[in-house]
C-alpha cells in the first residue's frame, strides 16, 4: 500500500512536471508520506519516504532516468527531502501512538469507574466478587477473592503451595507474584485499617499473564478492598445496633418481672414467716414445710433483686450518695444478711489496722460485699471458712473475699462477670449469674476495679480495688477541763 501510494502520487505529478516547479512536486510526496504515516504507520511511513525520494530524483530531476542529478543543488534537494520525510513520518506515527494510548486509557477509565460504581451498590462478599467477575471477562483473566474471617484468618483452600502464596501476600501487604497451577498475581486487599484478605488473579485463556498488567489489577485490588472494608464496618454496625436492641429488651423485662414479682414475694415471705412462728399446735413438719418456704421464697427475692437492680444500673437512672465511711461497716451489716440465710460456714475477718476512710455509696457496697459473700457461701463445701480482709495497697482500698470451693473455670475469670454468665452452665447451684455482673457495674461506677482469680491451694478469691482520694481530715474535741476528745 505504501508503494501504491508513491506511485500513485507520481502519476498525478507527471503530467503537471511541465507547469510545477520541482519544489511543489517534492510537497506532493512529503505529503504522500504523512499520509501513509497516519494510516499505516511507522515501517510503511519509511519506505514511502525512501521510494518518494527515489521516484523524485529517478523522474523528476534532471538528467530524467538517471539516479545522478546533473546540478548540486538537486542533491541538497533530494537529503532535505528524505530527512523531513522521515521527521514526518516518526511524529506522525508517535502522534498516532498517543492518541491510540489515550482512548485505550480513556477506556480503561471507564471500565474502572464502572467498576467502582459496582463495587459501591454491592450488599454482600458474593456481589464484589461478582462484579469482579464482570470486569474482568473482558481482560482474559479471573479472580478469586480469600476474605479474613471474624477472627481474622485467611481461609485456605487445600492447596498447600496456593495457601503458601497466599499468606505470604496477608504478611508481607505487598503485591506476590506466583505460579502454583500457572501464572497468577496474589494481591492483597489491604484498606485504611486492617487487610481485608487477597485477590488472587490468574489467567483464563492461554498466552495471557495477569503478571504484565500488575498496575491496572493493583487499581482493581485497591477499589476490591474498600468495598470489603465497607461491608466488614456495616457489618459491625448492625450487631452493634441489634445487640443495643437487645439489652435494651432485655433491660425492660427484667424491670418489668422483677417490679412485678416483688409484691407476692414479699407476700410469700411474710405468710411463710406467720406459719412458721405458730408454734407446736401447727405441728413440726408443717413448721420445717414453713421454713423452707420462706428460705426459697427469701432465695427467690434474692434473684429477683439482682435483676432489678441490674435494671436499674444499665439504664442509668441509680445516682451514687457516695460518702466517706469505713469498710467495716459494710463488712458488718453484710454478715448479718449472710447469718439471716442460715450460713453453715465460719467467717474470718482480717481488717488493717490503718484502713482510712474510703468514699462510696453504702448501699450498693453493701450490695457488691453480699454477692460477694453468697457466691462464697453457695459454691464453698459445708463447714469450710470464708475469708474477708480489707487492706491499703498503694493508693488503692482493697477488700478481698476468699472460698475453699471448686474455684473459677481456668481462663475465664473475666468472663464470669458478664450479663447472665456462669461459671458451669449445668451447675445445680441455683441463680441466673447475675451476682458478679453486679458488683462489676457498682465497682466501675465508683472509679474501682474488680478481679477474680483461683488460689493455688484451692478455691477462689474476688479482689475489690477502690481508689483511696483524700479522706477530710477529723478535729479532736476539747473538753471542759481542756482536754481532748
Amino acid at each position: 500500500m505504501a508503494l501504491g501510494a508513491c506511485l500513485l502520487t507520481m502519476g498525478v505529478a507527471l503530467p503537471l512536471r511541465h507547469w510545477l516547479d520541482l519544489a511543489n512536486i517534492v510537497m506532493l510526496f512529503l505529503f504522500c508520506v504523512f499520509l501513509v504515516a497516519v494510516r499505516l504507520g511507522r515501517g510503511p511511513a519509511v519506505v514511502a519516504a525512501v521510494v518518494s525520494v527515489f521516484l523524485f530524483d529517478y523522474v523528476f530531476v534532471p538528467p530524467h532516468l538517471e539516479l545522478i542529478p546533473a546540478d548540486g543543488q538537486h542533491l541538497l534537494t533530494l537529503m532535505v527531502m528524505l530527512v523531513v520525510a522521515l521527521v514526518t513520518a516518526q511524529l506522525t506515527t508517535g502522534l498516532r501512538q498517543q492518541a491510540s494510548l489515550a482512548r485505550s486509557r480513556e477506556l480503561g477509565a471507564r471500565r474502572l469507574y464502572q467498576l467502582a460504581r459496582d463495587l459501591a451498590g454491592v450488599v454482600s462478599r458474593w456481589g464484589v466478587q461478582e462484579a469482579l467477575d464482570a470486569f474482568l471477562a473482558e481482560t482474559g483473566h479471573r479472580a478469586v477473592l480469600y476474605l479474613v474471617d471474624e477472627e481474622g484468618e485467611v481461609p485456605v483452600s487445600g492447596r498447600e503451595a496456593l495457601d503458601e502464596l497466599i499468606r505470604e501476600a496477608v504478611r508481607r501487604g505487598e503485591p506476590v507474584e506466583g505460579e502454583p497451577f500457572g501464572p497468577a498475581l496474589f494481591l492483597p486487599l489491604r484498606a485504611a485499617a486492617r487487610t481485608g484478605g487477597v485477590m488472587v488473579v490468574t489467567a483464563a485463556s492461554e498466552g495471557s499473564d495477569p503478571r504484565k498488567e500488575k498496575e491496572l489489577f493493583m487499581t482493581v485490588a485497591s477499589l476490591a478492598a474498600i468495598a470489603v472494608e465497607r461491608l466488614h464496618y456495616g457489618e459491625m454496625v448492625q450487631k452493634s445496633q441489634v445487640q443495643v436492641e437487645s439489652e435494651k429488651l432485655r433491660s425492660s423485662l427484667l424491670s418489668a418481672l422483677s417490679h412485678d414479682l416483688r409484691t407476692p414475694l414479699t407476700a410469700l415471705v411474710g405468710l411463710a414467716d406467720s406459719l412458721s412462728l405458730a408454734g407446736e399446735p401447727a405441728g413440726a413438719a408443717t413448721h420445717e414445710a414453713a421454713l423452707a418456704i420462706r428460705n426459697q421464697a427469701r432465695a427467690m427475692n434474692n434473684q429477683l433483686s439482682n435483676l432489678l437492680d441490674m435494671a436499674r444500673l444499665q439504664s442509668g437512672k441509680v445516682v451514687l450518695h457516695k460518702e466517706w465511711q469505713l469498710f467495716d461497716d459494710v463488712i458488718s451489716s453484710s454478715l448479718r444478711l449472710l447469718k439471716l440465710s442460715q450460713s453453715s460456714h465460719p467467717v474470718r475477718i482480717r481488717l488493717d489496722e490503718e484502713l482510712p476512710l474510703v468514699e462510696f455509696d453504702a448501699v450498693l457496697m453493701e450490695r457488691v460485699v453480699w454477692n460477694l459473700l453468697e457466691n462464697a457461701d453457695k459454691y464453698s463445701p459445708e463447714g469450710t471458712p470464708i475469708e474477708v480482709s480489707a487492706y491499703v495497697d498503694g493508693g488503692w482500698a482493697c477488700l478481698l473475699v476468699c472460698d475453699r470451693g471448686p474455684g473459677f473455670p481456668p481462663g475465664r475469670s473475666d468472663e464470669v462477670f458478664g450479663l447472665f454468665v456462669r461459671g458451669s452452665a449445668e451447675s445445680a447451684k441455683p441463680g441466673v449469674g447475675l451476682g458478679l455482673s453486679i458488683c462489676r457495674t457498682i465497682v466501675e461506677a465508683h472509679g474501682g476495679t474488680i478481679r477474680a482469680e483461683n488460689r493455688p491451694e484451692g478455691g477462689a478469691c474476688v479482689m475489690v480495688r477502690l481508689p483511696l482520694g483524700s479522706p477530710p481530715m477529723i478535729e479532736e474535741e476539747e473538753d471542759t477541763d481542756g482536754g481532748s476528745l
